[in-house]
C-alpha cells in the first residue's frame, strides 16, 4: 500500500491510496491516516488506485474520517472503482462519506 498526501488549494488535504486495502493494505495506511485526521479539516480521500477494499481496509478510512467530522471538518471519497464502490455502499459507508468521480465536484463538495 502506497500513500501520499498532498495540500492542494483551499485547505484541503488530498490522501491517495494505492494497493490493496486488506489487512496488511490497512495495517500500513493507519498510522498514516490517522496523522492527517489530526490536523486535516478538509480530507479528500482518493481511492482510484485502490484495487481492493476489505472490512479492514474500512475501518482505516472511517475512523479517521469520523475524527475530522468530530472537529467539524469535511471528508469525501473520490474516484473509487467499481468493487471498490460496490464495498462502499454495500456496507453503508457513501451514507457518511460521499463518493464523486469528479475532482471538480468532490473539491466544491469541501467547501
Amino acid at each position: 500500500m502506497q500513500i501520499s498526501t498532498e495540500d492542494i488549494p483551499g485547505g484541503i488535504t488530498r490522501v491517495a491510496l494505492d494497493g490493496r486495502m486488506d489487512i496488511a493494505g490497512a495495517a500500513q495506511a493507519d498510522l498514516k491516516m490517522n496523522i492527517v485526521a489530526g490536523f486535516a479539516a478538509k480530507l479528500l480521500v482518493d481511492l482510484r488506485k485502490v484495487e481492493f477494499l476489505g472490512s479492514m481496509g474500512l475501518r482505516s478510512i472511517v475512523i479517521p474520517a469520523r475524527a475530522v467530522r468530530s472537529r467539524g471538518g469535511k471528508v469525501v471519497l473520490f474516484g473509487p472503482n467499481e468493487m471498490v464502490q460496490s464495498v462502499l455502499k454495500t456496507s453503508g459507508i457513501d451514507s457518511l462519506l460521499p463518493i464523486y468521480h469528479d475532482l471538480d465536484a468532490a473539491i466544491a463538495a469541501l467547501d
